[in-house]
């Protein structure tokens, strides 16, 4: 049984709590995305996601215009990263999109505007004691289907953590699993999260996704917009939830 807390439960008090040790950044500089794609070596290699050359692992597509790299800091330590596609009919390039480009093509041809978070890759060595880490991180999956007010927020994964998706993000698979899909060493499937009808009824069951304005507005507006990019950016649940 889950123990409610002041309205939340047990589980949200907790990980609101670690937030308030948590940093955002958007890479940016080439020190801090070499540090990101040692990470991702280090992940991908413990779960062999994906072929490993050398130590380095970065793609032509983290420099996209429509491209956003985050690192999640706890302690000022890198511990996770995600990489967020804003991916709209006249903007195509997503990595889903490239593994399942006729799924994909057939939203984006009716109108459509999705946000295709990949390259999640979290420290495995702090799986134990940061339990909340793939909630932490796909916060920011979140954050970005309220900044660009998109239709879907698309999920390719492994069909061993769609259970996962389904029960947090309200999820539906749309791409049967498959396998020998994109380079990758595992099968894949694709599941989307319809925004308008489900991103409210997640914010209810998972408060902690929640942000503010502002706080979206840093991790994603363009430089020319916000003047200088940000240091670091601070988890704004906490506000929400007392105000």
């Amino acid at each position: 049984m889950v123990q409610a807390i002041g309205g939340l439960t047990d589980f949200t008090n907790k990980l609101i709590h670690v937030m308030d040790e948590v940093e955002y950044r958007r890479i940016t500089s080439a020190e801090d995305m070499e540090d990101v794609a040692r990470l991702r070596h280090k992940a991908y290699k413990k779960a062999d996601i994906l072929p490993i050359k050398g130590d380095m692992l970065i793609d032509d597509i983290d420099y996209d215009s429509h491209a956003y790299v985050f690192g999640i800091y706890y302690d000022e330590k890198l511990i996770s990263t995600i990489r967020i596609h804003h991916v709209t009919p006249t903007h195509r390039v997503s990595i889903s999109g490239k593994v399942f480009p006729d799924t994909v093509n057939s939203l984006l041809d009716a109108g459509m505007s999705l946000i295709d978070p990949v390259r999640h890759a979290s420290d495995p060595d702090l799986f134990d004691h940061l339990p909340a880490l793939p909630f932490l991180t796909l916060r920011i999956a979140t954050m970005a289907t309220d900044y660009f007010d998109a239709d879907y927020c698309l999920s390719l994964i492994p069909p061993q953590h769609a259970a996962f998706y389904r029960r947090v993000f309200r999820s539906t698979q749309i791409v049967a699993p498959q396998s020998g899909c994109g380079g990758y060493n595992t099968d894949l499937t694709l599941m989307s999260t319809h925004v308008p009808v489900e991103l409210a009824k997640v914010y209810k069951r998972y408060p902690f996704f929640k942000s503010q304005p502002f706080e979206r507005r840093m991790m994603f507006a363009p430089l020319e917009e916000l003047g200088m990019m940000p240091l670091t950016i601070l988890p704004t649940a906490r506000y929400l939830q007392a105000a």
